[in-house]
């Protein structure tokens, strides 16, 4: 972490950090999320401030950089295992003190997060029709039969 990241008395970075940090880049969205904050831009998450740092959204083009700087995925124990979350990568210390580079780096990440939520999007006509498919069909009401009563004859 950088050396003028603060944070507040429970150890996570401080919201107006945060948009301070995020002033270059442009406006963005800041909201409570797990143990710290998640980070957005036109409604699109792609970072998330958490105890353990700050992590930027990543894909098959933007993660060799975060390897290239020594960057690890985000992780988290469970009771059982290590989960490594491969879409989130810790951003590079040195960032935090080159606002510049951090926003073109914050630039990739909301491209990386657009990209992934595009291809959650259903495809094409057949993808199409599931949805319809699974659209819930509202439950048709039993027809109440009329009582049948006996017809009067006539007396000739």
């Amino acid at each position: 972490m950088g050396p003028g990241v603060r944070r507040d008395d429970g150890g996570k970075m401080d919201r107006d950090f945060l948009i301070d940090l995020f002033a270059d880049f442009g406006p963005v969205t800041i909201r409570r999320m797990f143990s710290g904050y998640g980070i957005s831009a036109d409604g699109t998450n792609f970072a998330l401030a958490l105890r353990a740092g700050l992590y930027f959204r990543a894909d098959e083009t933007t993660i060799p950089l975060f390897e290239v700087e020594g960057s690890q995925p985000f992780s988290y124990q469970t009771s059982t295992k290590t989960v490594v979350v491969n879409s989130y990568w810790q951003l590079p210390a040195r960032l935090f003190d080159d606002p510049e580079e951090l926003s073109d780096w914050a630039r990739a990440a909301l491209a990386s997060a657009r990209l992934a939520a595009l291809r959650k999007r259903p495809k094409g006509r057949k993808a199409a029709k599931k949805a319809v498919a699974k659209k819930p069909v509202a439950k048709k009401k039993p027809v109440k039969k009329k009582k049948k009563t006996p017809k009067k004859r006539s007396s000739s």
